[in-house]
This record gives C-alpha cells, sequence and structure tokens, in this order.
C-alpha cells in the first residue's frame, strides 16, 4: 500500500518541499490499483460502523461513564509550563 508522504517537521526540509512541489521539481504521487481503492474503500467504511455499532451496543449506564470520563479528560486543567 503507497502511504503519503509525511509533512517533515525539520523547517529546512519542510521548506524545500514547497519549493519542490511549487515548481513541479516533487515527484507525482503514485496512483492507486483499483483493487487497492477498493480495499480502503471497504476499510473506510467498516471503521465508519465501529463506533456506532459500539454505543449501541453499550448500556445507558455504561456510555454515561464513558460520557463523564470524556468530560472529565476535556475539562481537566493543564498545568502552567
Amino acid at each position: 500500500m503507497i502511504k503519503p508522504k509525511k509533512t517533515p517537521r525539520d523547517v529546512n526540509q519542510l521548506a524545500a518541499q514547497i519549493v519542490a512541489l511549487s515548481t513541479g521539481q516533487a515527484e507525482p504521487e503514485e496512483e492507486l490499483t483499483p483493487e487497492q481503492k477498493f480495499r480502503k474503500e471497504f476499510a473506510r467504511s467498516g471503521g465508519l460502523v465501529g463506533g456506532k455499532a459500539r454505543a449501541a451496543s453499550l448500556s445507558p449506564r455504561k456510555r454515561k461513564e464513558i460520557a463523564k470520563k470524556a468530560a472529565a479528560a476535556r475539562w481537566k486543567k493543564k498545568p502552567n509550563k
């Protein structure tokens, strides 16, 4: 499977990549084969259904516990650096 190129963290490498893309010197990304496209779409469709199926299988009490934990994590104060 072909993975897209990640954005470099180094400022100089990022600048070089931007220049290469803007001037057309960057290598074009390879196209996916029809089989790879199908597999990618199939995996995504399963991933989209997974969360809903899990939520439907949980009891209301368990969902409430999970929601409280998530809210506490969102509102948790972060230490000052």
